[in-house]
């Protein structure tokens, strides 16, 4: 009888002690995995030898644009508002790419353009950031730039000339010319991205003005741009990141007419308060690239462009 009683003694000892263990194997894996890392991921295909993929993603009135290499690493430029949301929604799109190195890009230090990036931080492994020239004293953004810090990531300041190599290509940025302009739209980094015989730019939230002052440079000098051996050639460019989310103060028509891009791409939320992108802008890219060539993430959702061997396909997922 008494050995019967230790028996179940011991069996309750045995029961708690391992559902204690287990309560606490849970609690440190989620301690070391935020709980946003264990969504799943969408069901996109596989990159394949040879492609480049440029993501243009649906994250409301923000922008967020990810390059995708065949050799399985990524930049993401720009990461949307961080609405929690548009948060959940690029964390599981990044997770579906199943990337092997990730980098990050900020053009400006606007919350619709930086707001994301802290989450993503928090969860997935990053190579490299790369800051904007014009820093902010906005308190999220020197949160993130404190994140940034913590978890070690390296970093460098994106400002005319600097470069970055990528797989079978590089980026070249165009502008700001320096570190401390206080135009916070201006001074977004634009960038030029030469790969796989495609060239795609991406414009930030630069204005006329400062498209207009671009235009001027090169057609004074069309190697102006280029930084080394890498080249940057503007005339009839395959894909546009169209600049502030098609406000009107952007997409100067005579800028639109060099590029002469085959794709537009515009990014901002739908029924946004800012009423873009503007009907004036709107009539401006198609009477340049025709009305055919623009893509608005706030009619279709996200935006993949598939490109291998010169050519390519457009393809807009709204259900992912």
């Amino acid at each position: 009888m008494k050995r019967h009683l230790h028996l179940k003694r011991f069996k309750r000892y045995f029961v708690t002690a391992g559902i204690a263990l287990f309560l606490a194997v849970i609690s440190t894996v989620a301690f070391l995995i935020p709980p946003r890392g264990w969504m799943s991921a969408y069901a996109i295909p596989e990159i394949e030898k040879g492609e480049v993929r440029l993501h243009f993603l649906n994250v409301g009135q923000g922008d967020c644009e990810i390059v995708e290499f065949s050799d399985g690493s990524v930049y993401v430029i720009d990461a949307g508002a961080g609405k929690f949301n548009e948060e959940n929604h690029l964390i599981r799109y990044l997770k579906s790419l199943k990337a092997k190195e990730i980098n990050m890009i900020l053009t400006h230090a606007d919350s619709d353009h930086y707001g994301g990036f802290s989450e993503l931080i928090d969860i997935f492994k990053v190579d490299r950031f790369y800051l904007p020239a014009v820093s902010s004293e906005d308190n999220d953004y020197t949160r993130l730039l404190k994140t940034i810090e913590s978890e070690g990531c390296a970093t460098e300041t994106l400002t005319r000339y600097s470069t970055i190599d990528c797989a079978d290509g590089y980026f070249v940025c165009l502008s700001p010319f320096a570190e401390g302009e206080t135009d916070h739209n201006n001074s977004s980094a634009v960038l030029y991205l030469s790969c796989c015989g495609t060239r795609a730019l991406f414009s930030g939230d630069i204005e006329a003005s400062r498209e207009r002052r671009l235009l001027r440079e090169y057609q004074a000098d069309s190697n102006i741009f280029n930084a080394g051996e890498k080249v940057v050639d503007l005339e009839d460019i395959d894909f546009l990141k169209v600049a502030h989310h098609g406000s009107a103060e952007s997409s100067a028509e005579e800028w639109l007419s060099l590029l002469s891009p085959r794709a537009c791409f515009l990014e901002c939320g739908e029924g946004n308060s800012y009423h873009f992108p503007r009907a004036e802008t709107i009539e401006r890219i198609g009477k340049v690239c025709g009305e055919d060539a623009i893509y608005r993430t706030d009619e279709l959702g996200d935006v993949i462009v598939t490109v291998k061997d010169g050519n390519y396909r457009v393809e807009a997922r709204e259900n992912l």
